[in-house]
């Protein structure tokens, strides 16, 4: 072991040591999900959605999306999703007109807030519509964005 690799490891850990004893940080395992490649490969919403399971989604109040309506650079529009659908376990992002619709999609336990921020890339003014699921149900909400190029419409 080289001297650096020494004070790194051991400085990371007498950085850590205090979190992990006053109970802030704990040691835990690490779970992997596996990734329905299909449904981000889909080249349609419609089947995108049936590829997760939520072509039949109902519309929620208890959604949140919030959205620029005129986002001026595609190349970032930023977003936040908050569900407050209690036992929420996914939120899946969908833009229509992308060549690749399902654009993100988060896990969360049951008992985790539901929540995120993200910053998208849409090809051009499209419908983004996020998918809430929650005990073994399917609820959506929708926002139009337009996308400008300097500032113009398309």
């Amino acid at each position: 072991m080289l001297r650096r690799d020494f004070l790194q490891a051991f400085g990371s850990a007498t950085a850590l040591a205090p979190l992990v004893a006053a109970g802030l940080l704990s040691p835990g395992t690490a779970m992997a999900v596996t990734v329905n490649r299909a449904a981000f490969d889909a080249k349609t919403a419609a089947d995108a959605l049936r590829l997760i399971g939520a072509a039949s989604a109902e519309s929620s109040r208890d959604i949140q999306l919030k959205a620029p309506e005129v986002a001026e650079n595609g190349a970032a529009v930023p977003i936040e999703v908050i569900s407050s659908i209690p036992g929420t376990t996914r939120l899946s992002v969908l833009i229509d007109k992308n060549p690749l619709p399902l654009a993100l999609q988060f896990n969360f336990a049951p008992e985790a807030a539901a929540r995120f921020q993200a910053k998208l890339r849409m090809a051009e003014s499209s419908r983004l519509r996020v998918v809430a699921t929650a005990g073994g149900k399917h609820y959506t909400v929708f926002r139009e964005v337009k996308v400008t190029v300097g500032g113009c419409g398309d």
